[in-house]
């Protein structure tokens, strides 16, 4: 098992965290915020020294991305069938559309402009949890993400999904989980290793619990 595998789990992890924060709010209307934090803490974090770091360094980053780090040994193991089919098809979406936002080079920078507007309003608020912080976030995926000729069709419960501040926190954390594609990517992260290297990635997992 080599460093970079290890590496690529902290990421995939986050992609699943992403994924299953949006199926479980969709559904439901509300996320456990020690989850959802770390994620959206994680797209302001463009210079981090290491992977670990992104999500809140070496002594936090296992409990930060706890739920992520289950969901994934669950979709890679044996108890694939446990997994929500949404967050399944959510992970494997932002992974998808990750790819299509590294073949558009001009939305990269103008993503670039709106995290370095978003670090600077978040002086004035207390967490990125604050509802103008989200809004904010979700406002940078509608002007960038959701421009793109793929978009993940969120499905869940139309009475949450209707209220704005639900439908920003959903925006707001696919943000994050992009985020965390990207990451995997740079990495060395590719969608057919969730099938062809899966052991490995298990190993790795494990190896972090």
């Amino acid at each position: 098992m080599s460093s970079r595998e290890k590496e690529q789990t902290i990421a995939l992890s986050a992609v699943f965290q992403a994924a299953e924060l949006v199926s479980i709010l969709a559904k439901t209307g509300q996320v456990d915020n020690a989850s959802l934090q770390p994620m959206l803490d994680s797209i302001l974090m463009v210079n981090a020294a290491s992977t670990e770091d992104v999500y809140g360094g070496q002594w936090d980053c296992q409990s930060n991305l706890a739920l992520g780090r289950k969901i994934s040994r669950q979709a890679l193991g044996k108890e694939r069938s446990s997994v929500n089919p949404d967050t399944l098809r959510y992970a494997l979406s932002l992974i998808h559309l990750e790819h299509k936002l590294s073949k558009a080079p001009n939305m990269l920078p103008l993503i670039g402009q709106k995290i370095a507007q978003i670090e600077q309003k978040k002086a004035h608020y207390d967490s990125v949890l604050h509802e103008n912080m989200l809004a904010s976030i979700s406002g940078m995926y509608q002007d960038t993400l959701s421009k793109l000729s793929f978009r993940i069709q969120v499905h869940g419960d139309s009475r949450f999904l209707q209220q704005p501040q639900v439908a920003n926190q959903v925006r707001a954390i696919l943000m994050s989980g992009i985020r965390a594609a990207m990451l995997w990517r740079q990495l060395g992260g590719k969608r057919w290793h969730l099938i062809f290297k899966r052991k490995a990635l298990l190993n790795a997992l494990e190896s972090r619990s």
